[in-house]
This record gives C-alpha cells, sequence and structure tokens, in this order.
C-alpha cells in the first residue's frame, strides 16, 4: 500500500526546516497543506519557502492559483491526490507539510459531499432570513428534523442557513446527511498515512512568534500588502483575513497604528495557535507528537 507521511504542527513550531531535512533524507518530495501557500505574492506574510529551499526539495502546490482566485477544499484534495500520484509514480516518497486544519483533513476522512443547492434554493433561504430572522428558519429546521438538530449551533445565522439549504434541497434530515456523508470514500482511500505533529515549550513558540512577526517586518510585509491590494487580495476574504495581512491592511487604512503593528501580529498569531492545538488534539487520528525545540 502506497504511503503518505504527514508533518503538522502550529504555526512557528519549525515544520519546513523540519520538512527539508526529512524529506532529503528520504529522497522525498512535499505536498504543501497551508491555505495560503497556494497564492503567488503572498509570500512574506506566510512564511513560505524561500527559492533556496524549494530547490532543495520538490514542493507542489504553492504559488498555484493568484491571490483574487479562490481556493476550496474540493479542489484542494484533487490537486493533492494527483500530485501524490505523480510523486508514488516516479518512485519518491510522499510528505505533506502543513497546519491548515480543514485542508489537512483531506487525508484522514471525506471532507465534501456531491449535494449541490441550486441558486434559487439559496437566495429563497436568504431572502427569508432577512425578512422574517433566524428564528423562523430554525423552526423549519426543526420540522424538517424530527429526530433532533444535533450539534448544529442555532445562534449561528451562517450554519442554520447553510443546514436548512442542503435539508430543502436534498428532501433528507442533517442526520441522513451525515451519515452519507460519512460513508463516502476519503480523497486518499487506499493510501496509509502517518502523522506527526511537531509542537515546542509554550514560552518557546511565544519567543519564535515574536521573532517572526519583526522579521516580516523587517523583510517588508507592508509593501507586499500594498502589491497585493493593488492585485485585488481584498476580493479573496480568506486571503485578506490571514494574519499579517489583515493587521497590515487595518494600519494602512488609519485602523491601527504603524507603531502596534508587530505586537497586533504577534498577539494574533498566539491567537492562532491556540485555536490550532484543540483543533489537532480533536480533529485528526492519535498521533505521536514530536518537539522541535
Amino acid at each position: 500500500m502506497r504511503t503518505l507521511r504527514v508533518l503538522t504542527g502550529c504555526t512557528a513550531t519549525g515544520k519546513t526546516a523540519w520538512a527539508l531535512r526529512e524529506a532529503e533524507a528520504q529522497g522525498a518530495e512535499i505536498i504543501s497543506c497551508d491555505s495560503l501557500l497556494f497564492y503567488r505574492g503572498m509570500d512574506i506574510g506566510t512564511a513560505k519557502p524561500a527559492p533556496a529551499e524549494r530547490a532543495r526539495v520538490p514542493h507542489h502546490l504553492i504559488d498555484v492559483c493568484a491571490v483574487t482566485e479562490p481556493m476550496n477544499v474540493a479542489r484542494y484534495a484533487a490537486l493533492a491526490r494527483r500530485a501524490a500520484e505523480e510523486i508514488a509514480a516516479r518512485g519518491r516518497p510522499v510528505l505533506v507539510v502543513g497546519g491548515s486544519g480543514f485542508y489537512l483533513k483531506a487525508f484522514f476522512a471525506p471532507v465534501v459531499d456531491e449535494l449541490e443547492v441550486p441558486p434559487e434554493r439559496r437566495a429563497e433561504v436568504a431572502a427569508r432570513l432577512a425578512a422574517e430572522g433566524l428564528p423562523a428558519l430554525v423552526a423549519d429546521l426543526r420540522r424538517l428534523n424530527p429526530g433532533g438538530l444535533g450539534a448544529l449551533d442555532l445562534a449561528n445565522p451562517r450554519r442554520v442557513t447553510r443546514a436548512l439549504e442542503r435539508c430543502l434541497a436534498s428532501g433528507r434530515s442533517l442526520r441522513d446527511l451525515v451519515e452519507a456523508f460519512a460513508r463516502q470514500p476519503a480523497p486518499f482511500a487506499g493510501w496509509r498515512t502517518e502523522l506527526v505533529r511537531l509542537d515546542c515549550a509554550p514560552a518557546e513558540l511565544d519567543r519564535r512568534i515574536a521573532a517572526r512577526s519583526a522579521d516580516m517586518l523587517r523583510a517588508g510585509l507592508v509593501e507586499e500588502v500594498r502589491a497585493l491590494r493593488a492585485a485585488g487580495l481584498e476580493r479573496n476574504p480568506s486571503a485578506a483575513r490571514a494574519i499579517g495581512y489583515r493587521e497590515v491592511i487595518a494600519m494602512l487604512d488609519g485602523r491601527l497604528p504603524a507603531g502596534g503593528l508587530e505586537a497586533e501580529i504577534a498577539k494574533n498569531t498566539r491567537a492562532l495557535v491556540k485555536k490550532q492545538r484543540t483543533w489537532f488534539r480533536t480533529q485528526l487520528p492519535a498521533h505521536p507528537v514530536v518537539s522541535s525545540g
């Protein structure tokens, strides 16, 4: 059976350096699993592997999109599967590297289903939300799901809206849809996955985050964001909201003082790390954790 080695970890735990050493030792090629490395021009704020690093080991799924072109997990899974097949065909090991949770999950479980909600159904539900409010949509969901709504966050308009759209489009309950989804083959069914997570002590990670934030600004992050805005960065909300980019945008727009930029980036990075750690513990299969320092 073909094998995928997957290396993940929070931001600033040293995945890039670790992966380069591992790939060189094993003769592997690297598939990126970072939701921002897809975008051309997003280099400094993403800590994208430098050209010299990418020359040492072949990398895949880096710089595959313009910054205005959204990526989604279905497209990512297809591209990653194709890259893995090509690497394996060359007789080389496959090393997946990154910490973007939802994309990472594609290597272990189904991540999208085949249900398509017609645009007119989306428009109908959106109009009802605007006219009648969230309680009306929740009432409809309860009527369509007499067996209950499980853990659905009924205070979240986006989640309620999506759930109602799916029930109306399919004629099925949420429980039926969840069960059908779980029966789907995962994108990498037929591959064995070996997952390892890097981590380091909180004090050391805080030090690395502070150093990384300062290094990015010295390297020209503000100028990078200016160029990306001119190229249409804000037409892609996922990219524009990324840490480093959103703080610089706020500073350029006068909503954040320039003197507070570095501290704000570091603070938000630490908050991201906290969320990442929780996600890795609760959403990924059991795996070993290795100290990176």
